[in-house]
């Protein structure tokens, strides 16, 4: 017992077992203090750049979402313009040490043309460093399978999916429609820069182009941790893109396919428009375009192609096709008499074929001069035999000013306020404007072929067609709109008013009278229609025209001694029914002579038989 108790008190030994254990304790510490600081230099010190490149580019990034675009339809709903998915090819710069050393690289694994390279340098100007730049679009599937198997050698470069625009029915809406391409730097001035993050495209023409802002949509983001490779490690917070407005058109597709293969092998343009409320039924310019190619950005030789055509399909004929007036002028030169009083349906003219000025040696040609003119000839029955003496007289008894002014009352010589960009004006010119625009005076002989359409005369299908509504509604026209209405993101329906310009007062026996005469220009015998229009199942009241497009300087020159781009253009306007018209029509044909009237009826025929000859939805591919 006395042994234990001497053991346990033994403090030497104790000591001596506590140092033992304290050096041990301290050197198995000194060793991981050793190896912790030999870990912190390797970090530090030896692989210092390595980590600090990757802890720089593991980042939180903040990306843009682009809004899907709104979708245009027809007034049947249609599908107009589509979005299709695509894959493309993008670099962020940011992440890429040798832009152009990877580029060479990529282009041992897929094609980047020129196109594709000029593009890619043009975007890195505009939008800098750090957000994705396509350098080739619209990938196919063989494409996606080399740069996948081959992705780890490209630091930056993705393959992202976006929506791009599709028009299914290629060349037939072009003229209204318009299309979207690539933005560029003018275009991205006029604009929200933040609110076109993410986004490559911009309306360029029609449709797309007036109604951008309701069309694009806003743009949404979401913030991101990326690794090294530019790869999105995790989604921290995203605020999704509000779409664009759906648009729903007055456009028909039946009539305006019905348009566009009556104008086949033709230069020139159909405009119709529903009278009641001015909306656009259809608006066709011929030859068009397809619009598809321009979406991506047209080849430089498909386009030199287009642009070097001598048809001149890039022109929009309807929006700004400028071509005189004719003897479509003829019921607006007699409306013009009646609302001045400057004579009355009644009076008459005896017209042999010619017309000279008292005291004048200029003689003034009827159309009909070789078989001795018309004879007795009234206001009526001057508009139905397209009587060009007695509106020579008509026009000097009224002279330009009061022409012009009821010109002017039915829209002509003024944009019409369409909900496209493109049109023209045309002209109904004034003294004051030949003065400063020729530097000559205003003659006599002006005033009398301004009478029958020629002279100075100038305008638009568009404006042809919303004229002759005007006299289709007595007076009442509406300004011409392709709109009907949008669908807002939150299923909100928004209608496009219709809106109606300052009535044209005639009184109602007036009215009559030249919708009557406008009448027989198809169903009397007599008429300029009649045998070229034929008499349809349907009332319908109209006026040709015969357009010089040069001078012949006094001779009659018949068109069988013309070549082909100097022959007459030939006009037609239209409505129908009389007594309740649905359809107000616009034709112009570029040297077509007579071919408006036939083209006219194949048009007006698809109108009033849509049911047989419905258009069935197109397939988005």
């Amino acid at each position: 017992m006395s042994a234990i108790k001497e053991l346990v008190k033994n403090h030497t030994k104790e000591k001596a077992l506590f140092q033992r254990r304290l050096w041990v304790a301290a050197s198995v510490i000194g060793l991981l203090i050793l190896a912790l600081i030999a870990r912190l230099v390797f970090l530090q010190i030896i692989e210092h750049k390595l980590y600090t490149t990757l802890s720089d580019q593991n980042q939180f990034t903040l990306l843009p979402i682009a809004p899907p675009r709104g979708l245009i339809y027809d007034r049947h709903g249609v599908l107009l313009a589509a979005n299709n998915p695509v894959f493309n090819l993008t670099l962020t710069p940011n992440k890429v040490k040798n832009i152009s050393a990877t580029i060479v690289d990529l282009q041992t694994v897929l094609t980047i043309s020129n196109d594709d390279l000029a593009y890619f340098y043009k975007q890195l100007k505009q939008n800098g460093r750090f957000n994705p730049i396509i350098l080739k679009a619209k990938l196919s599937a063989d494409d996606m399978a080399r740069f996948y198997v081959n992705q780890y050698r490209f630091a930056g470069v993705h393959v992202d999916a976006e929506l791009v625009r599709y028009y299914p029915q290629g060349d037939s809406f072009v003229s209204a429609l318009g299309y979207v391409g690539r933005i560029n730097t003018d275009e991205l001035k006029k604009v929200d820069p933040k609110n076109y993050l993410g986004t490559n495209y911009i309306g360029k023409l029609g449709i797309e182009k007036f109604y951008e802002n309701e069309l694009h949509g806003t743009v949404g983001y979401q913030q991101v941790e990326t690794d090294a490779n530019g790869q999105i490690v995790r989604v921290l917070q995203r605020t999704p893109p509000i779409p664009g407005h759906d648009l729903h058109l007055a456009l028909d597709s039946t009539l305006q396919l019905a348009a566009a293969k009556a104008l086949e092998g033709e230069r020139g343009a159909v405009v119709a428009i529903e009278p009641k409320t001015g909306r656009i039924l259809a608006l066709v310019s011929a030859p068009g375009y397809d619009p598809n190619p321009f979406v991506f950005g047209i080849s430089a030789n498909d386009y030199t192609q287009l642009r070097d055509s001598p048809d001149h399909p890039l022109y929009n004929r309807a929006l700004r096709g400028q071509y005189p007036f004719a003897s479509t002028i003829k019921p607006f030169a007699a409306i013009a008499a009646l609302y001045y009083n400057a004579v009355t349906p009644d009076w008459t003219v005896f017209d042999n074929g010619f017309y000279t000025l008292p005291n004048g040696s200029h003689t003034y040609r009827c159309w009909r001069w070789k078989q001795g003119g018309h004879g007795r000839v009234y206001m009526s029955r001057a508009i139905i035999v397209s009587c060009d003496t007695y509106f020579y007289q008509v026009a000097n008894i009224l002279g330009i000013t009061r022409l012009g002014n009821v010109l002017k009352m039915f829209g002509y010589g003024a944009k019409t306020g369409i909900d496209v960009n493109e049109e023209l004006s045309g002209l109904v010119p004034t003294p004051e404007w030949k003065l400063k625009t020729k530097g000559q005076p205003w003659y006599l002989g002006d005033t009398i072929v301004a009478g029958i359409g020629q002279g100075y005369l100038l305008t638009t299908p568009l404006q042809m067609a919303h004229a002759v509504a005007g006299i289709a509604m007595r007076g009442q026209p509406y300004t011409p709109s392709i709109v009907d209405y949008q669908i807002l993101p939150n299923g909100e329906k928004r209608v496009s008013p219709s809106v109606a310009s300052p009535p044209i007062q005639l009184s109602a026996d007036n009215w009559n009278l030249i919708v009557t005469a406008m009448q027989d220009v198809v169903a009397s015998g007599e008429g300029t229609a009649h045998a070229s229009f034929g008499v349809p199942p349907y009332t319908v009241a109209a006026k040709t025209g015969t357009g010089q497009v040069f001078s012949t300087f006094g001779k009659a020159i018949d068109n069988k001694g013309k070549p082909k781009n100097l022959q007459d253009n030939s006009s037609f306007i239209a409505f129908a029914p009389v007594d309740n018209p649905k359809i107000a029509l616009a034709v112009v044909i570029e040297n077509g002579v007579h071919a408006a009237p036939a083209i006219s009826r194949q048009i007006l025929d698809a109108f009033f038989n849509e049911a047989e000859n419905a258009i069935p939805p197109p397939t988005t591919p």
